[in-house]
């Protein structure tokens, strides 16, 4: 498929499913984190369901979810930083051996004159610290962002203060990156190579969403 590139002032891309080949890593650091802080396997499926339905939303709200709707206890700061933190040593380690996208540098080198936005539900601080250890920092002029904040809040953030320049195309593989780039005013392209959403055809048909299977198919 052909998209006008050209047409854009800027580009935002989801990480998982899009940047990098992570939503299985990801799925597995929810099963892991729920385990380790004593959670029995049904509990931790549970988890990894109410990931999954929520696609990219942030990483805390996922957690206080967890905390209250499934375990059914009290939220806290040390609880939540004690629950941040497994995920931080789980996914350390994995995140750098996640398969990157092989149309990633063609589709920047492809789009110098556009702005370049990452914008995830993984944690910002994690995000910023594995990019710039795998090099990739530099490809994202227009800043790398996650959690806590929700993709709503950055994308108008971002537009209020000039950073993110419309018209801009959004590139995400799930349900919640098409309706924040539609709240935002971004065109938007779903991913389906690496996407966790289930019935991605259907609900990609029902909302007449351009489909590409992943960043190489752009060009």
């Amino acid at each position: 498929m052909n998209i006008d590139l050209t047409q854009y002032k800027t580009l935002v891309l989801d990480c998982d499913g899009v940047v990098l080949n992570s939503n299985k890593t990801k799925v597995n650091a929810y099963f892991e984190v729920a385990k380790r802080n004593g959670g029995t396997d049904a509990q931790a499926q549970a988890l990894v369901d109410h990931h999954v339905q929520k696609g990219s939303f942030p990483r805390n709200g996922k957690i206080e979810y967890y905390l209250k709707e499934i375990l059914k206890q009290e939220v806290t700061d040390e609880v939540m930083q004690q629950y941040m933190h497994t995920f931080e040593e789980f996914l350390d380690k994995a995140l750098m051996e996640c398969e990157v996208s092989q149309g990633l540098i063609p589709l920047r080198n492809a789009s110098l004159h556009t702005k370049w936005m990452m914008l995830s539900g993984g944690d910002q601080r994690e995000l910023r610290t594995i990019f710039s250890r795998r090099n990739l920092a530099d490809l994202f002029d227009a800043g790398i962002f996650g959690g806590p904040d929700t993709k709503d809040l950055v994308l108008a953030r971002e537009k209020a203060n000039g950073n993110l320049q419309l018209p801009a195309l959004f590139i995400g593989d799930s349900k919640y990156d098409f309706e924040a780039a539609t709240r935002a005013g971004l065109d938007f392209v779903f991913l389906s190579d690496w996407t966790e959403v289930a019935d991605w055809q259907d609900f990609c048909q029902t909302n007449k969403i351009t489909v590409a299977k992943n960043l190489l198919e752009l060009l």
